[in-house]
């Protein structure tokens, strides 16, 4: 019986007419998966960069998630040909490649996801869940139809390339991140800099005049709001690890007195 796979974040940000909201998964959690892709965001970011998930734990947040109306996008550690054709293999239809520079680290990037003759992923299709072990029909022939491929633009360098990198045929969108952009500036942990919400506007206006749509990470709301007023197609505001974090954090002060001497944080 013939299977149909899900609609990319490509077609996603295409057919919308606001701003996407999104989540990031970083727990490695299936449970915690479940319960950010049933909140009523429009995606999920699970995250291999700066987390414990691995290629199991994505496969079965994937799996998970699958019962809900959210888009996942699998975050790679980096642009490595063996881990993106991995994670498209585990069905995967939407990745994002941090730290991406220029025009021809892109190309690089487009031909790892793309079958031969257009570029180079590896043919594994009756042995993976990217095509429902041969179920879904004609995978291999049109696989560019439910993969779609976004980078990270998080340099200083990176944005003066932008326009180039967004224009590389086979790039379906650029994901800007102001905390590594704030280091690259000289600026570490400013997210909302001013130089910084300087270099995310010159990669929206870069990107946009490109005729790529651009998204932007944004845990601030009010530079989230800025952000999304500026044109952003899609935006994360908050993190699994992040939420809990902070929401623990109120309950404790909320209920527990501290004394003046004793710092919370260091424990």
């Amino acid at each position: 019986m013939p299977v149909h796979l899900n609609t990319t974040l490509r077609e996603r940000i295409a057919a919308s007419d606001r701003t996407l909201v999104g989540l990031w998964a970083c727990s490695g959690s299936p449970l915690i998966a479940e319960v950010l892709a049933g909140s009523g965001v429009d995606w999920l970011l699970i995250d291999m960069e700066h987390s414990a998930n691995t290629l199991e734990s994505v496969l079965t947040q994937l799996q998970t998630v699958a019962a809900y109306p959210v888009t996942p996008v699998v975050r790679v550690p980096y642009g490595d040909d063996v881990i993106l054709k991995q994670v498209l293999d585990l069905g995967a239809q939407n990745v994002l490649v941090p730290m991406v520079s220029n025009a021809a680290q892109a190309r690089e990037l487009v031909a790892a996801v793309r079958y031969p003759p257009r570029g180079r992923r590896g043919v594994g299709s009756s042995l993976s869940r990217s095509a429902r072990w041969n179920r879904v029909d004609g995978y291999l022939q049109n696989a560019d139809d439910h993969v779609s491929l976004f980078v990270q633009i998080e340099s200083a360098d990176a944005v003066e390339h932008a326009a180039e990198i967004a224009a590389v045929d086979g790039v379906d969108g650029v994901f800007v991140g102001p905390a590594d952009l704030a280091a690259s500036l000289g600026v570490l942990g400013q997210q909302t800099h001013p130089d910084v919400l300087a270099a995310v506007e010159r990669t929206f206006a870069a990107v946009r005049a490109a005729g790529k749509p651009v998204g932007v990470n944004a845990f601030d709301p009010v530079a989230a709001d800025g952000y999304i007023v500026a044109g952003a197609a899609f935006i994360a505001v908050a993190a699994d690890v992040s939420m809990l974090a902070r929401g623990s954090e109120a309950l404790a002060s909320r209920f527990i007195p501290v004394s003046p001497d004793e710092d919370r944080a260091a424990y």
